[in-house]
């Protein structure tokens, strides 16, 4: 499998310095060659290609030895096919007819990632094996940085990236051939059903709470943010206020993250199948305001709603709970989410008076009565079952 390792760094003053540098100029390269792209393109109708540009690169680097010719070639390449991908990805939603998006330019805060396309190459991952204590990376222009390593490296190290979160500096690494992990057979399935009330509610009743991370941090985030509303922009005090506003959104992302890791992991040790729905949140949580000629109704209550969804972290819990079971040899399926909560788990009727409130379920036909996210649980998995029954039998 390929896996991805993220590291906090411990760079000192210098280092610092020379990692917000060398973003810098990552960024300065991206912007030049979008600019390059769009006038080669306006002035003479020439479509600028990924492998034109790094000819191009070259003659820069010589030009500017102190500046751009300091960094890795490599990694100056990955900036470039990155531009590449965004313009890729311009060109396959106009021919599927969505809003094109034309790639933009980068801001400073827009542009955090640099990478280098192998190791060995501009970077080395554990520079310094001799060391007793610690762990360090090598990267060109910067010098060995030293690693919080906090779990083993597993697999083979093939790209190294570093990421600038707030005033944190992380390495990423991603690694082939790391071996998978699989966990002993349990002979139990279960259906889960995302909430908001509770995070998981699996089709046995067990629940999984959900931690309403960012309510739990509203008043602070909302004093940090009134804070930077009063402040004048491009001041010294500002970039503190900003500075803040950041450090506690990435507080609560942090805590999301952790927390769906360790429901991710309950659920992987407990069950060799689990079934989900196959949600679109982004359609979920799109915006009931409307236009002015046709207002939206109860927007309010809807981006409350869609607030509380996010919150959640439904997509980041998903992602995970995929990669963990792939990693233990679980089987997870996907299910139509359609009708789920309003149909009957013990007679089939659907209707939408059988869920009349949050937490209670009462079929009007049967009077079968349950827990609402339980009912919707046993739909769900009864669905994956279904699925993986007419998958066996193809």
């Amino acid at each position: 499998m390929r896996r991805s390792f993220k590291f906090l760094l411990r760079p000192t003053s210098r280092q610092a310095a020379a990692l917000a540098a060398c973003l810098e100029d990552h960024r300065t390269l991206y912007n030049a060659a979008l600019e390059h792209r769009r006038t080669a393109y306006a002035r003479a109708g020439v479509s600028v290609r990924y492998g034109d540009q790094p000819a191009e690169l070259k003659h820069i680097r010589a030009d500017d030895g102190e500046g751009q010719g300091r960094w890795s070639f490599s990694s100056q390449q990955a900036t470039l096919r990155r531009l590449d991908r965004a313009f890729r990805a311009f060109f396959d939603r106009v021919e599927a007819g969505r809003t094109p998006g034309f790639p933009r330019f980068k801001g400073r805060g827009w542009f955090d990632t640099v990478q280098w396309p192998k190791d060995g190459d501009g970077c080395r991952w554990d520079s310094q094996p001799e060391h007793p204590a610690a762990t360090f990376v090598r990267l060109q222009g910067v010098g060995h940085v030293r690693v919080h390593q906090h779990r083993a490296v597993k697999g083979r190290v093939k790209t190294i990236g570093v990421k600038r979160e707030g005033r944190r500096w992380y390495v990423v690494l991603s690694c082939d051939d790391v071996p998978a992990q699989p966990l002993p057979a349990t002979g139990v399935v279960a259906g889960i059903d995302l909430g908001v009330a509770s995070l998981v509610t699996t089709s046995d009743g067990h629940h999984i709470d959900n931690q309403r991370h960012l309510a739990a941090c509203a008043g602070r985030l909302a004093s940090a943010q009134r804070d930077l509303a009063r402040t004048k922009r491009g001041s010294k005090r500002r970039r503190k206020a900003v500075a803040r506003v950041a450090a506690l959104h990435a507080k609560v992302r942090r805590q999301r993250l952790d927390h769906a890791h360790k429901a991710a992991l309950a659920l992987v040790g407990g069950y060799d199948v689990i079934v989900h729905e196959d949600l679109r949140i982004t359609h979920m949580t799109r915006s009931a305001s409307g236009t002015i000629d046709a207002p939206g109704r109860n927007v309010a209550a809807k981006a409350g709603l869609n607030r509380s969804i996010l919150d959640a972290g439904w997509g980041v819990f998903l992602t995970i709970l995929a990669h963990k079971a792939e990693s233990a040899g679980r089987e997870l399926i996907a299910v139509d989410p359609r009708n789920t909560s309003r149909t009957c788990a013990r007679c089939g009727h659907v209707a939408k008076d059988n869920r009349l409130t949050q937490a209670e379920f009462a079929c009007t036909a049967c009077g079968h009565t349950a827990h609402a996210d339980v009912n919707a649980a046993t739909n769900i998995l009864r669905a994956g079952l279904a699925l993986r029954q007419a998958a066996q039998a193809a």
